[in-house]
């Protein structure tokens, strides 16, 4: 390979020559949400250097070798002037290997006058022979770029067209090597040479609205005998993406429904993939861009910067973020530490979680359906009939107050589940679940509705959760009776309304009162 420019070895005489100051569009991201970059270059007489300004971190200081070791072996020989690169505007912080193309492509084009229409973007790292290689933080900065309307066009990576095809409405021109990007600049043939994804999940189309759904089982519900009244709540839970808690003894099965959950879990609009990616992605993960929701399991012994996300110099996204739009399972409750359970009530409640530090704030989207399971005391035999509890009553309080009030008025549904006997059947199964989620999934879109049943927000309850004269009078009693909260009473009708939509009934009933009733915490 070698790259043709004329003025490559002869540097042009500064007093006859017009010096260019070319400009190419970038951007870097602040927090989740991704900042236009201003990449600019200038070559000036002074002792021969390269320099690179603007806030950058270490890794952008680092792309000056890659430049110039990706422009040496395909003889480019740099001009005896000083070569400044600034990353602009100055005051935000730039990291990222995404800089390096558009450094080059200045370096190397420094004599031609390059003028790019501002919604064409260049992104790409360099190797140390010229190949453009693609880097983590890639499709963060694009989907977010697009989603503020900013980004029409954008030169990237070839071998990032793997995941970046997903991105509709973004013309993309995927470069494999410094050479064609600087050819592309040279004939400003700037038309769109990728290909389109198309999703190999099934498509339903609801309201004129497109959603894609994997329908694969991994782990079947058959599997668990007996529980038929957690597996009733499981599928409501399920269908509304409520939040849930099982109670039960050690082996009654609760982390088995847990990890069969995620198989039988509404489908997702195309938006929803991508920010479920646009999180794995800024955690270092790959998708697979599978249209199933995603589970995500810590430990009890997990830190608080871990499940929310944090860090010292830098904030980073936790299992939380990771958790959007799909499942967080709390395994053994009561054992995770009170700040990380009173800290979970805010993104319960608002569906976003904040991170302030003193070098970075941000805010991130959380919406999760949560799942508990603990057992009903330290020893796990408090509901037992064959095992006597060795815990005394001390130790039972002190192990319920663990979990406070507000934080179990966020739940929707609480299941005590009853041990396993041999007599137990295997009953419903992920296939005939997933079926019935699916029909309550398109009742509650065919409504009109933007959020499942579980996440609607108060102004939404009347217009959707209507009631039949006997439901409202079971419901004023139980008010009445119980003492409920407002949130308790929202959460109440929210849960009638998933079991109305599992009954393919257009208003909550009496018996949709009473079973949501029976699911609320003793």
């Amino acid at each position: 390979m070698s790259i043709d420019i004329n003025s490559g070895s002869t540097p042009p005489k500064q007093e006859n020559s017009k010096i260019f100051v070319n400009r190419l569009f970038s951007a870097s991201l602040d927090g989740l949400n991704a900042k236009i970059i201003e990449v600019e270059a200038t070559f000036t007489k002074g002792l021969p250097g390269f320099s690179v300004v603007g806030l950058v971190s270490s890794d952008i200081q680092e792309a000056k070798e890659r430049v110039k070791s990706s422009l040496l072996i395909n003889n480019f020989k740099f001009p005896p002037l000083r070569v400044t690169v600034n990353l602009s505007p100055s005051d935000i912080k730039k990291r990222g290997t995404h800089f390096d193309l558009s450094m080059a492509l200045l370096v190397a084009l420094y004599q031609t006058s390059i003028s790019l229409h501002n919604d064409i973007f260049v992104f790409g790292e360099l190797g140390l022979d010229g190949r453009v290689k693609s880097s983590s933080s890639l499709f963060p900065i694009i989907l977010s770029l697009k989603e503020q309307g900013i980004l029409k066009k954008a030169i990237v990576p070839k071998e990032a067209m793997e995941y970046l095809s997903h991105i509709a409405g973004v013309d993309f021109i995927s470069v494999s090597s410094l050479n064609e990007a600087i050819e592309l600049l040279k004939t400003r043939d700037y038309k769109s040479n990728a290909k389109k994804f198309v999703y190999k999940s099934k498509k339903l189309t609801i309201a004129n609205k497109v959603y894609y759904d994997d329908t694969k089982i991994n782990l079947d519900f058959s599997d668990i005998k007996g529980q038929t009244i957690a597996k009733r709540a499981v599928l409501i839970a399920s269908a509304g993406m409520h939040n849930f808690i099982m109670e039960g003894n050690p082996g009654c099965g609760k982390s088995m429904i847990a990890k069969r959950i995620k198989d039988i879990l509404p489908p997702l609009k195309e938006e929803e993939m991508l920010a479920i990616a646009k999180h794995q992605f800024l955690d270092g993960i790959t998708p697979n861009f599978i249209a199933k929701r995603p589970i995500r399991s810590p430990h009890h012994t997990a830190t608080t910067a871990s499940i929310f996300g944090g860090g010292s110099s830098r904030a980073r996204i936790g299992e939380v973020a990771l958790a959007h739009y799909g499942v967080l399972f709390f395994d053994e409750l009561p054992h995770f530490s009170k700040n990380i359970l009173e800290a979970l009530r805010e993104p319960l409640q608002d569906k976003k979680v904040n991170i302030s530090r003193v070098n970075a704030k941000i805010e991130y989207d959380a919406d999760i359906m949560f799942v508990g399971a603990m057992n009903p005391c330290p020893c796990g035999n408090l509901l037992s009939k064959k095992k006597v509890c060795r815990c005394s009553e001390q130790e039972i309080k002190r192990y319920k107050n663990r979990l406070s009030d507000p934080f179990l008025d966020r739940i929707d549904i609480f299941v005590v589940m009853q041990e396993i006997s041999p007599d137990d059947k295997s009953g419903i199964s992920s296939k005939e679940m997933k079926i019935a989620v699916n029909k309550a999934f398109e009742l509650q879109k065919s409504r009109g509705q933007e959020r499942l049943n579980g996440k609607l927000y108060e102004n939404e309850i009347d217009k959707f959760c209507k009631l039949s004269l006997q439901a409202e009078n079971i419901l004023f009693s139980a008010i009445e009776k119980f003492g409920l909260s407002h949130r308790s009473l929202v959460s109440i009708k929210k849960v009638a309304r998933t079991i109305a939509d599992l009954d393919d009934s257009d208003i909550i009933e009496k018996l949709h009162i009473l079973e949501a009733l029976s699911y609320r915490r003793r």
